[in-house]
């Protein structure tokens, strides 16, 4: 099989102005999801945040895109990688590092995804505060209901999920 090319210049110019548009950044006042979590009355359990540090923590995706999907995310909300301190990028990794560990013990995936869509255009549905995707996988995992039906099935309720996962999570420093 051959992939084909299908060239169109014209289109340089929309990218050049639509580059041009990301670079300048795009303030909100309004504080992300994450931060609104944080600032919120409502329990660790309740919130599903499976793991604290001294910096960031981990927590359940609300929309999985399989059982497990964990964020890893610092506490401070900021959009870009070099946007950490040192000390919050250290914390960052070792708290993704266990996240990959606690999922292995967890949920037993054959493999796993780790991720970061910085900016909208990226895939960043809240680019505004940076979190690392942690996602098991399976041999097979994929199927039709995405396709056909815009749908994924998660055979695993998320305060089980939560259970799993922070039991599993490792004791004491990486």
């Amino acid at each position: 099989m051959t992939l084909d090319r299908i060239w169109n210049g014209w289109r340089a110019d929309y990218v050049g102005a639509a580059s041009d548009a990301a670079a300048t950044p795009v303030t909100s006042t309004t504080a992300s999801v994450f931060t609104q979590i944080l600032e919120s009355d409502l329990s660790d359990e309740d919130a599903f945040i499976v793991h604290r540090s001294t910096l960031c923590f981990a927590i359940l995706n609300a929309f999985p895109y399989a059982s497990g999907h964990v964020l890893v995310l610092p506490y401070r909300e900021v959009a870009q990688l070099e946007d950490l301190t040192p000390a919050e990028s250290l914390d960052l990794w070792a708290t993704v590092t266990q996240a990959t560990q606690a999922l292995r013990e967890s949920h037993r995936p054959h493999a796993l995804n780790v991720g970061i869509n910085l900016g909208a255009a990226a895939g960043g549905s809240i680019a505004q505060h940076l979190h690392v995707h942690v996602v098991p996988r399976w041999n097979g995992d994929a199927n039709f209901m995405t396709s056909v039906a815009s749908a994924r099935t998660i055979p695993e309720p998320l305060p089980l999920t939560a259970s799993k996962v922070r039991e599993a999570w490792p004791k004491g420093t990486i």
